[in-house]
């Protein structure tokens, strides 16, 4: 059964940094792409970026372009987003999506 867990989320301050894991279980990443994707308070869930399959494309939302970098490990079955400069207007649960499964999120909160 396909699994996915996310982690890395926590509580940081305005230009501070986080990076995001999401494991993958009972499927193999190779050849697929992946996403991670956010919801905040009272807002719909958006997209934030996703990889290829290969690594080799990858694409991000306006207001994450230049401060987040996804990347993925396949023989870890493992894909990362590495967050900087992070401001308040990115609290949210982040996700991560494969093939039409959602993880159970993790919660990142941009405070002083």
């Amino acid at each position: 059964q396909l699994q996915l867990v996310e982690s890395g989320g926590g509580l940081v301050q305005p230009g501070g940094s986080l990076r995001l894991s999401c494991a993958v279980s009972g499927y193999r990443l190779d050849d697929y792409a992946i996403g991670w994707f956010r919801q905040a308070d009272g807002k719909e869930r958006e997209g934030v970026s996703c990889i290829t399959g290969d690594g080799g494309s990858t694409s991000y939302a306006h207001a994450v372009k230049g401060r987040f970098t996804i990347s993925r490990d396949n023989a870890k079955n493992m894909v990362y987003l590495q967050m900087n400069n992070l401001k308040p207007e990115d609290t949210a649960v982040y996700y991560c999506r494969f093939r039409g499964y959602w993880g159970q999120g993790t919660q990142v909160t941009v405070s002083s």
